[in-house]
């Protein structure tokens, strides 16, 4: 049966049809060691190929068995059990409710003890993925006293199990802020800012989700991080040659950059915003994405936070993201990040309107294969740029395209600075500009024909006619 579970797409048919889990289950207490190991293994591989055999396992009434003998075998088995465990809850919550409900996190609690740190590994691995799915079935992990024995794990030697370990913090952490204290207060923060900096690739993909799980909750717990004095240590990472461990450490400076403006300067005042900028222009996909939203977040909190993202060239960078990326929901954070960069005041809108970006987003905005977010956000950053925007030469190519929607902003902008400037008021009408808004149909009484009227009052009739 181990044999076959080894190649199971060839082999799962035959496996079913002959009833595997009711030949599997008396294996399980068979008098010699190695069967009862090999048949855990075996139930293990099938239980972690899909669902429906994960199910068959919880039908097949074979849980409560591996739960007691978890607790009275020897490490090899333990670890095979362990595994039954974790390949059974990783599918859904109900499955992972099952294993809850058949006891085993007591027992998986006390494997976190065990001597052997393959058990541990094991355990804390099951733990883990029962974690994951909601806030019930961590708070029910927590409730077994895992978390403090997993803090322990993460300062084991082994670097397999401190992956794990931190793996499993982080999946607890993640549903809410009452469960991201528990493990705040079980002491993790500290021994998980440590490792910011193993060169174990894997482990600081770990470290860096956990740390990011416990910030994204509230200031309290975002502070909590910086305190453990995670900066400038972080930064280095986004330089890593692991493209996880890049995208992690721009998750964990985004989920600390998001609260305040106060976190953000801090951010900015360690180097953040240029090396997060560097790192956006080194990758592609998404592992740009939480380092744009990042840039998006600290632009949208203060005139001048938006004005350290323009110092340290974010415009551009945010620019070639929107031209050169295929995915739509990353072109939307780019747009949406540009746009919180430009709304502030004119000098912002200018800085973002010059790498001529707007006309780029008025085209995302008017394709029809856009997505129904990237439209949003396209519309949204036009808005909020245009409505500042008084460097006209970028509007006037929105002139001859944009929908009445956003003409009417476009048109808005010309109508404050024209009356004020005779320079531009020569230009509007040598480059056609004039002329064009004489073509615009617009409703009588708008809002759009009064802004109309007021540029054609900037000239004499005759110039106008």
């Amino acid at each position: 049966f181990c044999l076959f579970s080894q190649d199971l797409p060839q082999n799962i048919h035959l496996l079913m049809y002959i009833g595997v889990m009711s030949l599997l289950r008396p294996l399980l207490l068979d008098v010699v060691p190695t069967i009862q190991q090999t048949a855990a293994l075996a139930l293990g591989r099938l239980a972690n190929y899909n669902d429906d055999l994960a199910e068959a396992v919880v039908k097949g009434d074979i849980l409560p068995q591996l739960v007691y003998s978890l607790a009275e075998q020897n490490r090899f088995y333990k670890k095979a059990a362990a595994f039954v465990l974790r390949a059974v809850g990783k599918h859904s919550p109900q499955l992972a409710q099952a294993i809850v409900d058949c006891g085993a996190l007591d027992t998986l609690v006390i494997c976190l003890e065990d001597f052997d740190p393959g058990v541990k590994e094991a355990a804390a691995w099951a733990l883990g993925y029962i974690a994951r799915h909601n806030a019930e079935l961590s708070q029910a992990v927590v409730d077994a006293g895992a978390v403090p024995l997993l803090v322990l794990c993460i300062q084991e030697p082994e670097i397999a199990l401190k992956r794990i370990a931190a793996s499993a913090l982080s999946d607890i952490s993640k549903h809410s802020p009452e469960l991201a204290q528990t493990v705040v207060d079980a002491g993790a923060i500290a021994h998980l800012a440590q490792m910011i900096l193993n060169p174990d690739a894997k482990l600081k993909r770990q470290v860096l989700s956990a740390l990011s799980q416990i910030a994204k909750h509230s200031v309290d717990l975002a502070e909590m991080g910086v305190e453990a004095e995670i900066f400038p240590v972080v930064l280095t990472c986004l330089k890593d040659s692991d493209e996880y461990v890049k995208k992690n450490a721009a998750t964990l400076i985004r989920e600390i950059a998001k609260h305040t403006p106060e976190l953000s300067q801090l951010i900015v005042n360690a180097g953040g915003v240029a090396a997060v900028i560097d790192c956006i222009g080194n990758c592609k996909g998404n592992v740009r994405l939480p380092g744009i939203m990042m840039l998006g977040y600290v632009a949208a909190h203060s005139e001048n936070l938006a004005m350290a993202v323009i110092i340290s060239k974010g415009v551009p960078q945010l620019s070639i993201c929107l031209s050169e990326e295929r995915e739509d929901h990353i072109k939307a954070a780019a747009a949406w990040a540009l746009g919180q960069i430009g709304r502030h005041t004119p000098e912002h809108a200018r800085a973002v309107a010059v790498t001529n970006v707007l006309p780029l987003l008025l085209s995302l905005y008017m394709e029809t294969e856009s997505s129904e977010d990237l439209q949003v956000k396209t519309k949204k950053a036009l808005k909020n740029i245009l409505q500042k925007c008084t460097y006209l030469p970028a509007l006037e190519p929105l002139l001859h395209d944009a929908p009445p929607n956003i003409l009417k902003h476009v048109v808005g902008q010309f109508s404050k600075v024209l009356p004020h400037d005779s320079k531009a008021r020569r230009l509007f009408v040598t480059t056609g500009g004039l002329k064009k808004v004489q073509e615009i149909k617009a409703e009588p009484g708008s809002l759009l024909q009064e802004y109309i009227n007021t540029i054609n009052n900037c000239y004499p009739e005759e110039i106008v006619r």
